[in-house]
């Protein structure tokens, strides 16, 4: 973890403004088991308005579910509308991705190459830029310092969160097959997916892991997901957790503006009018000093 932290490259808050952390969509391929089909509307919604707010968005890891998936371009045609707001994005200097274990094949330029360079729109039947020579990371840094805070650093470590867990780090190989080839097929017969976390989204784990154990240790402030479990520490802490985008009914991301921290759920509700609409609320802050 301190490699990833003294090695991962930085970005400025104060020349980004506002940013906004989302994690674990697992955009996959439709089928029974795409747990990210739920939930897409309320994505799509989400990202529109951080882009027409002006924020920067960093997809923390998992972003696309590449283990039970082999075809990449089968999930990009499917989530055109997401991929296409991502470019746009892209586009502006506003989108930074990093990789998770689920998408770990993404460290790789080859692969990035392959399917991310472009893709093939049916409007105008050609390939169009997509996410050109894009760089996907292990770790960001972000530094919060403000424009006239000379005396004093603070920043931020972003990373997925996987690091350091044999089965999803070491042996992400192993994992990768036997959730293709033996989970994936218990998906289609309904039972039930263990990643999906419990009613209870907000209750904090009694288990620490060792992203987290070494914030702690380490007093370094760590942005992460993998945990698909979001949480704010009380004041003090030095772990946050933005959740994932495959909750029940919900999604849920962490927003940076200026040195405020804010974690945030997005749902669909119902008006007094009886209209469906997807509203942004707050569900804890905090401030980074």
């Amino acid at each position: 973890m301190k490699s990833l932290y003294e090695n991962a490259p930085r970005i400025s808050m104060k020349d980004k403004g506002r940013i906004v952390i989302m994690s674990d969509c697992h955009r996959a391929d439709g089928r029974y088991n795409d747990n990210f089909s739920n939930n897409e509307k309320i994505t799509f919604s989400a990202l529109k308005y951080y882009y027409n707010m002006g924020y920067t968005y960093i997809e923390l890891g998992d972003g696309d579910e590449l283990w039970e998936c082999k075809d990449y371009d089968e999930i990009i045609n499917l989530y055109s509308n997401i991929f296409w707001l991502l470019s746009m994005f892209y586009a502006q200097g506003r989108y930074y991705m990093l990789y998770g274990n689920h998408d770990i094949v993404k460290r790789k330029k080859k692969f990035c190459r392959k399917y991310l360079e472009t893709y093939y729109c049916e409007n105008v039947k050609k390939n169009i830029p997509l996410l050109s020579d894009i760089n996907v990371y292990e770790s960001l840094v972000i530094d919060m310092t403000g424009r006239y805070d000379t005396d004093s650093k603070s920043e931020i470590l972003l990373v997925h969160g996987h690091q350091g867990d044999v089965i999803n780090d070491t042996f992400w190989r192993l994992s990768r097959w036997m959730v293709r080839y033996i989970w994936r097929p218990l998906e289609n017969l309904g039972v039930n997916n263990p990643s999906v976390p419990p009613v209870n989204n907000y209750k904090k784990r009694d288990k620490k892991g060792k992203v987290e154990r070494w914030s702690e240790y380490s007093g370094t402030k760590v942005i992460a997901g993998h945990t698909h479990r979001p949480s704010i520490p009380e004041e003090g802490g030095t772990y946050f957790n933005c959740g994932s985008l495959v909750h029940p009914r919900c999604i849920t991301a962490i927003e940076l503006e200026g040195k405020n921290i804010y974690l945030v759920k997005w749902c669909v509700e119902a008006g007094d009018n009886g209209v469906l609409t997807v509203k942004r609320s707050v569900i804890d802050r905090s401030r980074i000093e």
